[in-house]
């Protein structure tokens, strides 16, 4: 087993329940920002996780329709993108979410908000690619796994098939002398949902999952949207302290006061406690998916609090192999986390088994997830989690990851000689890598008018479709997919008639090219820089 998850990219470690409560305890801490005073018991955050048509949404389905309680009939499930189902008298809060893209999605905004990760792994198809990059990102985030072994209901199943697949991959369950809680269940017919509920309490208990309910609260947007009739929308994971309806609080870069609050089934709530889903009202802006909740005492704080977040963004620098060097020496990292992707099973261990030799007393190199196919935005997503940087060797990156990491500024490298992976990891623990130039997106627009500038001059009405625009951009002119214009530069940018620095997504300037206006409507205009990584 300790092998074929080594070919597959695994360490292979048994942690004891005594080091998952070890965890547990720090994020405790960290959440509750107490050294104990006033801690009680809280219910359970859980992810469920799992290949496609494995099930997911059904079990998430039969975990919610099994367990509303009976005084709630009548009433109309809303959905927050959170819920709690209360069983044996104790409750237990799942986050109706697309799986590890938004589990993963939310840790790359630094927010660890999942206790406990379930993963669903059909009993008639066993470990795919999609499981074995769940089980990457639970394992990286540090949170238990409980294993649900589903469709039992058909005549393929063969749990000790899907059993031993969990083992290759490092999840080595009870039956087989592991620490890994596996249930097996059907969605579809219900049957085995009490037993997971029952196991997901016993493994939170063991955790010891704490919080100060009498504090001003903290927490995390799961949800967002801009609501045609109530303006900003968020759904909100309490994590500490208890949130109060007319409380001021900073979500992100964003503000204002709790105007109301409703839970999954539409009630009304004067007070959310930790652990708890809740829809909110009243801030100033939509915030981010993964952006932090904080309640503060006056609009003081709140400003305060908005220009530290600004701050910490402007300063943020992600992990690249050419600053690799420099973050090693200041103590900023002691692993160098690598997403690797390769286009063939064989080519991994050879290339996992050189990296992890560069590393140095200084410097861990870790294989954190290594998989076969494209590149795609739930590797960017942990790599951007766990401060890493991808490499793919004969493979290429998917139009939505290479936005990503384009955005997030993660260091994502292409490779077809193994020999060139290793000798630029190694020449980045030892600073010896030479920057080489990259370009940068920044954003996209699209031509819907073009005007007269006047001397034959002509400017083009655009929509600014992604990103923003800025006057020192540099831009590229494609027509139906052909590159008109490579390497242009602004001459003007212009808001109505007022000359502007840039133009964000969602708005339309007007817009001059040194040298060119060769214009039709339907251009797509791509505004770039070229960056050293």
């Amino acid at each position: 087993a300790a092998t074929t998850a080594s070919n597959l990219g695994f360490e292979v470690r048994q942690a004891s329940r005594l080091q998952v409560r070890t965890k547990a305890e720090a994020r405790k801490i960290e959440q509750s920002g107490e050294k104990g005073a006033g801690l009680i018991l809280r219910p359970p955050v859980v992810t469920v996780m799992g290949h496609v048509d494995h099930g997911k949404t059904k079990t998430l389905d039969a975990i919610r329709s099994t367990n509303h309680v009976a005084e709630e009939a009548g009433a109309i499930t809303q959905h927050i993108g959170a819920y709690q189902v209360t069983y044996a008298d104790q409750k237990i809060t799942f986050l109706d979410t697309p799986g590890h893209e938004a589990f993963s999605s939310m840790r790359a905004h630094g927010a660890n908000i999942t206790d406990i990760v379930v993963l669903v792994v059909a009993a008639d198809d066993g470990v795919m690619p999609q499981t074995l990059e769940a089980a990457s990102h639970a394992k990286a985030a540090g949170v238990p796994v409980v294993v649900a072994i589903n469709k039992m209901d058909k005549a393929t199943a063969n749990p000790d098939h899907v059993k031993q697949q969990l083992a290759e991959i490092g999840l080595v369950v009870e039956d087989w002398g592991g620490d890994v809680v596996a249930v097996p269940i059907s969605a579809k017919a219900k049957t085995g949902i009490t037993e997971l509920l029952e196991n997901i309490l016993v493994v939170a208990e063991m955790l010891e999952l704490k919080a100060d309910p009498n504090q001003l609260a903290t927490g995390v947007v799961v949800e967002a949207e801009m609501d045609k009739s109530k303006g900003p929308v968020a759904t909100v994971l309490i994590q500490n302290g208890t949130l109060k309806v007319g409380d001021i609080i900073v979500v992100g870069s964003v503000s204002g006061h709790v105007r109301a609050m409703q839970n999954d089934i539409g009630k009304r709530l004067k007070k959310a406690e930790p652990s708890t889903p809740v829809e909110i009202l009243g801030l100033s802006g939509v915030p981010q998916v993964g952006d932090r909740l904080v309640a503060v005492a006056s609009e003081q704080q709140a400003q305060a609090l908005i220009e530290k977040h600004h701050a910490e963004q402007a300063t943020a620098r992600a992990i690249s192999l050419t600053n690799a060097y420099e973050q090693i020496s200041a103590g900023k990292i002691k692993e160098l986390n690598i997403v690797l992707k390769t286009d063939v099973q064989g080519s991994i261990e050879p290339i996992r088994g050189s990296l992890e030799k560069v590393s140095t007393d200084k410097v861990k190199v870790h294989i954190i997830h290594a998989g076969t196919g494209n590149i795609n935005e739930s590797d960017v997503n942990l790599a951007i989690a766990s401060n890493g940087l991808v490499i793919g060797f004969n493979v290429k990156p998917e139009g939505g990851a290479a936005k990503l990491a384009s955005e997030k500024g993660v260091d994502m490298r292409n490779y077809d000689i193994i020999y060139s992976i290793i000798d630029d990891v190694t020449k980045a623990t030892q600073g010896l890598l030479e920057p080489v130039l990259v370009e940068v997106v920044e954003g996209r627009a699209e031509l819907r008018a073009i005007f007269s500038a006047g001397k034959g001059r002509k400017v083009a009405g655009v929509y600014v479709t992604e990103g923003k625009v800025t006057r020192n951009s540099t831009v590229r002119v494609l027509r139906a997919g052909k590159k008109l214009l490579e390497g242009g530069k602004i001459s003007s940018l212009k808001r109505f008639k007022d000359d502007v620095r840039e133009v964000a997504a969602g708005y339309e300037c007007g817009l001059g090219i040194v040298d060119y206006d060769d214009f039709a409507t339907g251009d797509i205009i791509e505004f770039y820089g070229i960056v050293k990584q």
